[in-house]
């Protein structure tokens, strides 16, 4: 091979920038990749919440409800809301309350079932207490509502 035959060859330029556009695509890309894993890192530690209604299962009209709001190995979570709404059973309005020290509210709700209708279920949410590692992303435990008659 001569010396001169490398800058006398114009091959070598017609493929070179469309391999710097690729290279260029698939860094962007993996980078993009290894930040989301990074990113991922501190959601690792969010302990999703639950709730545990007391009673399950309760008739239709005024009723006062216990829910514990707990991590998922059952330790109770203090400073939470609990937010009462209807699913098919019907509440006059939304219902909140704060849980103690002991992980624990208080709820007085007045469920109503339509008319043929023999069961109902009032949902539960829970905005996590601020400044802790909790998230309530998947629904939670419900409270079945039966006709009283």
């Amino acid at each position: 091979m001569e010396p001169r035959a490398l800058t006398g060859d114009e091959r070598a330029i017609e493929g070179l920038p469309i391999r710097l556009v690729i290279a260029l695509v698939v860094g962007v890309a993996s980078l993009s990749v290894m930040m989301n894993t990074l990113g991922g890192i501190q959601t690792l530690g969010v302990t999703e919440l639950d709730v545990r209604p007391t009673p399950e299962v309760i008739e239709d009209g005024a009723t006062d409800l216990s829910v514990e709001v707990v991590g998922p190995q059952g330790d109770r979570v203090a400073n939470a809301t609990v937010v009462a709404t209807g699913g098919t059973a019907t509440l006059g309005s939304v219902t909140t309350a704060r849980t103690n020290a002991n992980g624990t509210a208080k709820l007085s709700l007045s469920p109503s079932l339509g008319p043929n209708q023999q069961e109902g279920t009032i949902q539960f949410d829970v905005k996590p207490p601020a400044g802790g590692q909790y998230a309530d992303d998947r629904g939670n435990t419900e409270v079945l509502v039966v006709d009283d008659t």
